[in-house]
């Protein structure tokens, strides 16, 4: 299993743009993402997204950090 990146919100939203997610709304410092069948996201809009709440994402999103990292 590969190390989880440090990254900010803006990049991990870039990201997921590639594999078919996009911008729903965003209240505040939150940006909610939709997919045509995979499960909605919320990212916060921070410099770093801590490692936890990345690690969540993934999961919900039922993607692996190697694809992350290749996105990326």
């Amino acid at each position: 299993m590969s190390q989880i990146p440090v990254i900010s919100g803006k990049k991990l939203i870039k990201a997921l743009a590639k594999i078919g997610y996009y911008v729903r709304d965003q209240r505040g410092s939150h940006i909610h993402l939709r997919h045509p069948y995979k499960n909605p996201l919320t990212i916060p809009n921070h410099k770093e997204i801590a490692k936890g709440t990345l690690r969540a994402i993934l999961r919900v999103a039922d993607i692996p950090v190697e694809e992350l990292l290749e996105l990326l």
